[in-house]
Order: structure tokens, then sequence, then C-alpha cells
């Protein structure tokens, strides 16, 4: 797959998730926050983060100013990255909608939050943060350059790490021994595979 075709597909995908994110952004507008814990260390992380997700991968895409740190992929490469970015939006999606209104882009508790359990939440806990783990896999796989290939999985890691542990320690607050037993049958952004195949195997015998 060619530079261009990759940059292509890298653009398209980008697009999907971004319409995705402002589509649901804009239906848990008006649900009041009853619990924000967003702090200044937060804010800073997630603007680094907005570096490595948006501004450096289009710098790399429109321009010739990452030139210098291309680095060369085997084609199939291109391919692979397009699936992954494709599981990604899935993902990213279906997060979205089995969290309803009860999503926020922040650390917030929302009016009559509910803790889901059902969807992909009834295997992994941060569904999302999967989607972006693999995003930033599929855009090292799409924009071959050591910078804008790169920054997404390296501007998300201390996010990651910042904000998991304060997400679910927010849930405990909020939900107590539910979200404690909760964690027990989940895994963070991979699936407990004992007790997804317990799952599955049960579903079977209906």
């Amino acid at each position: 797959m060619s530079e261009v075709t990759c940059k292509g597909i890298f653009l398209i995908c980008f697009i999907t998730v971004f319409a995705i994110r402002f589509y649901f952004a804009r239906l848990v507008k008006q649900n009041k926050v009853v619990d924000g814990r967003v702090s200044a260390l937060e804010n800073l992380l997630l603007f680094l983060t907005f570096l490595g997700m948006f501004i450096l991968p289009l710098v790399g895409v429109f321009t010739p100013w990452f030139e210098f740190a291309a680095y060369d992929l085997p084609d199939w490469t291109g391919w692979l990255g397009t699936v992954v970015f494709i599981f990604a939006i899935g993902l990213f999606w279906r997060s979205h909608t089995d969290l309803g209104q009860n999503w926020s882009a922040s650390l917030e508790v929302r009016e009559n939050h509910a803790l889901i359990e059902t969807g992909l939440y009834q295997y992994i806990r941060h569904p999302m943060y999967a989607a972006f783990w693999l995003w930033g896999i599929a855009q090292v796989l799409l924009l071959h350059n050591w910078i804008s290939g790169l920054s997404y999985l390296v501007s998300f890691l201390p996010m990651y790490l910042l904000r998991v542990p304060q997400e679910e320690q927010m849930m405990i607050d909020t939900f107590g021994q539910q979200y404690l037993e909760y964690t027990t049958r989940t895994g963070r952004v991979i699936p407990k595979i004992l007790f997804t195949l317990s799952r599955f195997l049960s579903f079977s015998k209906e």
C-alpha cells in the first residue's frame, strides 16, 4: 500500500472517529454533571494527548515538515493498520452507544448516572481506552514516521496511567461494592479470559 493511500485511509478513519465523538458529545451536553474531578495535571495531559492524536498526525499528513523522521514498513502493514483502525472505530462507537447518557470526556459523574454492565462493558471496564490504544497502533502502521506515527501512543500513555486509577476510584466512590464486584468479573482493556469463556458457554447452553 502506497504512502498516499495510507494517509488517505488514516484521514477517513480520523474524521469518522471525530464525527462519532461530536455526535455523542451533543447528546450528553444537557445532562448535568454532579461530580467533577478534573485536575490541572489532567488538563495538561489532555493537551499533550490532543497534540499526539490531532495536531502532529495532521501536520505529518499535510506537510513535509517531518519527512526527516520517516521510516519504511512492508506494504502489508498498511492493510493491517486499516483493519486495526476499523476495529478501533467499531469499538469506539459501541462504547459510546453502551454508555449512552453516562458518557463524559472528563472525570465526571452525571445526574442519574448508572453503572453499565452490558454490551462491551460486561467484558472490559474501559473499551473506549482499548479503542484509543488500537487507534495508536493503527497510526504507527499507517503514518510511517517517528513523530506523526508514534505521537499518539507516546502522548496517550501518561494520560491513561493517570486517568484510569482516578476514574475507577470515582466509580468506587459512586457505586461502592457494586463496582468492586464488577471489577472482579472484568478486565480493564482486555477481557478476563476465564470469565469471558464461562459467559460464552452459559449462553451456548441456553
